[in-house]
C-alpha cells in the first residue's frame, strides 16, 4: 500500500524525536562518566596516589630534643648525648630470626637486652619499630650502614639521650627520665603519638616528670621511599620536630655539691632558700643515687639494692619525709602566744624540770630544769616545761593556725614528686582520724613538736624564712622558662606584730649566740655572719617511767632505728637575713650536737659562694673544721657555666 504524504511526515516526526531523546540519553551519560572520571582523576589524584604507593612511602616520626635544664647561673644539670642505636621493623625484616642472626656476626649484641627486644618486638604491632641495641660506636654503627642489602628491616640511627653532668648531686632534684612503659601509659593516659618512637624517654620522677610537657617538645615527621626490602632509599620530604622548653632552676650547683657533701654519711636531708625571694638554693638528700641509672632503664639487682636500702635513697627527705620537728616548732607556739595576748615578753615561767597535769608527769629536756626562764630564754634554753604552760594557756587552735601561717601543715606547690602535706594537728583532726577526744596532754606534746605534729625540712625552712622576713615567702624551684622568668613577685606581709617576731628572732639569736644557748658551740665568731638558729630533738620512742628512773639510755647505747631524730633550722646573716636553713638527721641524735653544725657550715657557704675557711669558727674547732672540709667529697673546682642555651638537634 502506497504511503501518502501525511504518513511519511508523521513517521519522520517520530523519528526525530526518538533520535533527540537517544541522543540526549547519550549525552547525560557521557556528562556523568566525565565528571566522575574528574573526580577521581583530579580531586581524588593525591588519595589514589597514596594508596599506588603505599607500599614505597613510609611516614616516620622524628623525636624532639628533650629541653635543657640549667641551674641559676647556667650550670647544665640535664643534657642530651647522642646515642648511636639499631632499630627493627618486623613487617620489614621477614624472618626476624635470621636477621637477628645476621646482625649478630655483625656487632656483638648483649644477650640480655637482645631477648627484652625479642618480647617486645613479639608485643608490639608490626609496623612499630624496636631498638635491638644502642649505645654502640661510631665504627659498629657504620659497619651495619655498609652491611644494610643484608639486614632487611634493620635501620641504624643517631638518637638522643639524657645525661646527668652532675650525677648524685641533682638526683633528688632534676629527678631522671626512663623509657616509656606500659605501666606509664596507663596511669597517664598520654595519648602522644611520639611515646611510640623507639626508646623515647619521659619524665618519671621530680622536676623531670613534673615539667614532662614542658621539657618534651613536639614530634616531628618525615616521608621517605623504601625498597621491598624495606631499606630507604631517600626522603621525600620533612616537618622537623620542635624542641622541648629549657629550663632554669633556682638551684645553685655549687652550694648543692656543698650540701650534699656535709650530709654524706648520714640519712639526713636540707633546704636553703633566699629568705627574700623564696628561691631554693639547695635540696639535698642522703644518701643520694646515681640518676643516668635509670636512662637506660635500671637493672634489677640495681633497683633492688637501692629500694631495700633501710637509709631509703630514693626518698627525697627533704620534701617527702615527715618528722616531729622537735623544739624547732616553738616559735610557732611563741607567736601565737604572744598575737593572742595570753603571754607577755618579761613574764616568767619556773622549769622544776617537768609539769604535772593531772595524773601525768611531762618532762623538760633539762632533768634539773631551768628554774624561771621568760620568752627569749625559753626560746635560747629550749625550756620544754615553758612552752607545756603557753599550750595551756592558747590552746591547739590557734597553734595549729600559727603553724599554717608560717607554712607548716600545708602542701606547697613545687614541681616535684611527693610534696608531703605535713600535720598541724587540731581537735577535728583527732576527731576524724584518731576517733578520740583532744585532751590537755595533746596539745603539750604538740607544743614541743611531738605528738602528732609532722613537718618536712622543706615546712621548716619556709617558717624560718617567713620568720626572718615577716613576709609570707613561697618556695619556688623554676626560675625561667626558655628565658622568661617564672619568679613570683615580692612576698606580701605575714601580718604578725613586728615586736613579737623581733622577740622570738632575738631568742633564735641567742640559740647560737648565748653561752646558755643549746647551739652555742656552732656559734660563728664574725658578727657579719652570724646565724640565729633552733636546735630540735624528736623522740621516736616512748621513754618509761622505769627508765627515767633508771636513767634514760643514750641514743649511742640503741639500735639505730630507735634513736631520736636531730633538727635545726636557721638563718643568716641576723641583722639582714638572706638564707633560711633546715637540717634533719634521721636517728642522728640530738640537735645540738649533730644537725647545729652541720647547719652552720651549709649557710656560711651559702653567704661566702665558697667553702669557709676556719677563722670563722672557734679556736677549739678550727682544726677539725679544716680536716673535715680537707675530707669532704666537694668538687674542688666549681661547675661550670656554659654561658647560653644549647641544644642539641637529632
Amino acid at each position: 500500500m502506497k504511503r501518502t504524504v501525511k504518513d511519511t511526515e508523521d513517521s519522520t516526526r517520530q523519528i526525530g524525536r526518538r533520535s533527540l531523546f537517544v541522543g540526549g540519553l547519550f549525552l547525560a551519560t557521557g556528562a556523568v562518566l566525565t565528571g566522575r572520571m574528574r573526580y577521581l582523576q583530579v580531586e581524588r589524584a593525591d588519595d589514589f596516589r597514596l594508596l599506588a604507593e603505599e607500599n614505597r612511602i613510609n611516614i616516620r616520626l622524628l623525636p624532639p630534643a628533650r629541653g635543657l635544664i640549667f641551674d641559676r647561673g647556667g650550670v647544665l644539670l640535664a643534657a642530651n648525648e647522642q646515642n648511636y642505636r639499631v632499630t627493627l621493623v618486623r613487617e620489614d625484616a621477614g624472618d626476624v630470626d635470621a636477621v637477628l642472626a645476621e646482625l649478630a656476626r655483625i656487632v656483638t649484641l648483649d644477650m640480655t637486652a637482645l631477648e627484652r627486644a625479642r618480647a617486645e618486638i613479639a608485643r608490639r604491632r608490626p609496623f612499630v619499630p624496636i631498638t635491638i641495641a644502642d649505645r654502640l660506636s661510631w665504627a659498629e654503627i657504620s659497619a651495619i650502614a655498609v652491611n644494610a642489602p643484608a639486614l632487611p628491616g634493620i635501620t641504624p640511627e643517631v638518637g638522643l639521650s639524657r645525661v646527668y653532668p652532675m650525677g648524685a648531686d641533682l638526683a633528688h632534684v632534676v629527678g631522671y627520665v626512663g623509657p616509656v612503659s606500659d605501666y606509664y601509659l596507663e596511669q597517664t593516659g598520654d595519648t602522644d603519638p611520639v611515646l611510640q618512637i623507639p626508646d623515647f624517654q619521659v619524665g618519671r620522677y621530680n622536676v623531670e616528670a613534673r615539667m614532662e610537657r614542658v621539657l618534651r617538645g613536639r614530634a616531628g615527621t618525615k616521608r621517605v621511599e623504601v625498597n621491598a626490602g624495606g631499606r630507604v632509599m631517600r626522603e621525600l620530604d620533612r616537618d622537623p620536630p620542635d624542641p622541648g622548653g629549657d629550663l632554669q632552676l633556682t638551684i645553685d650547683a655549687g652550694l648543692q655539691n656543698y650540701v650534699e657533701a656535709r650530709l654524706s654519711g648520714e640519712s639526713a636531708g636540707a633546704i636553703v632558700m633566699d629568705c627574700q625571694s623564696g628561691e631554693i638554693l639547695a635540696l639535698g638528700s642522703t644518701p643520694t643515687f646515681d640518676p643516668n641509672l635509670f636512662v637506660r632503664g635500671i637493672s634489677t639487682a640495681a633497683w633492688n639494692g637501692l629500694n631495700n636500702d633501710r637509709y631509703r635513697p630514693l626518698a627525697n627527705k627533704a620534701t617527702q619525709g615527715l618528722y616531729p620537728p622537735g623544739s624547732t616548732y616553738k616559735m610557732i607556739v611563741a607567736l601565737a602566744a604572744l598575737e593572742a595576748g595570753v603571754i607577755t615578753p618579761d613574764e616568767t615561767v619556773f622549769c622544776p624540770g617537768h609539769m604535772d597535769v593531772g595524773d601525768r608527769r611531762f618532762h623538760c629536756w633539762s632533768r634539773g630544769g631551768h628554774g624561771r626562764v621568760n620568752l627569749i630564754e625559753s626560746i635560747s634554753q629550749s625550756c620544754d616545761v615553758y612552752f607545756y604552760e603557753l599550750a595551756q594557756r592558747v590552746g591547739i587552735e590557734a597553734m595549729s593556725a600559727m603553724a599554717k601561717r608560717l607554712g607548716c601543715g600545708v602542701r606547697h606547690d613545687l614541681p616535684m614528686s611527693g610534696i608531703a602535706e605535713g600535720l598541724a594537728p587540731t581537735m577535728q583532726w583527732k576527731a576524724q582520724n584518731r576517733g578520740a577526744a583532744w585532751v590537755v596532754g595533746d596539745s603539750l606534746n604538740a607544743s614541743i613538736g611531738q605528738g602528732f605534729v609532722l613537718s618536712s625540712p622543706l615546712h621548716l625552712a619556709v617558717m624560718t624564712a617567713r620568720l626572718a622576713t615577716g613576709r609570707a615567702i613561697v618556695p619556688t624551684l623554676i626560675r625561667s622558662i626558655d628565658g622568661i622568668s617564672q619568679l613570683p613577685d615580692q612576698a606580701a606581709d605575714i601580718g604578725i606584730d613586728a615586736g613579737h617576731l623581733q622577740l622570738v628572732q632575738r631568742g633564735m639569736w641567742q640559740v647560737n649566740n648565748d653561752r646558755r644557748g643549746t647551739a652555742y658551740s656552732s656559734r660563728v665568731e664574725v658578727a657579719d655572719y652570724a646565724i640565729a638558729g633552733k636546735t630540735g630533738t624528736s623522740q621516736v620512742r616512748n621513754i618509761t617511767a622505769a627508765e627515767r628512773a633508771s636513767g634514760v639510755i643514750s641514743n649511742a647505747d640503741l639500735p639505730w632505728e630507735r634513736r631520736d631524730h636531730a633538727l635545726y633550722v636557721g638563718y643568716a646573716p641576723y641583722d639582714n637575713p638572706r638564707y633560711a636553713c633546715s637540717v634533719i638527721v634521721e636517728h642522728g641524735g640530738g640537735g645540738s650536737a649533730v644537725a647545729a653544725p652541720i647547719a652552720r657550715d651549709i649557710l656560711l657557704r651559702a653567704q661566702l659562694g665558697e667553702v669557709p675557711p676556719p677563722t670563722l669558727y672557734p679556736a677549739n674547732q678550727r682544726r677539725d673544721i679544716e680536716r673535715l672540709h680537707r675530707e669532704l667529697p666537694i668538687l674542688r673546682t666549681p661547675p661550670t657555666p656554659t654561658g647560653r642555651t644549647v641544644r642539641s638537634q637529632a
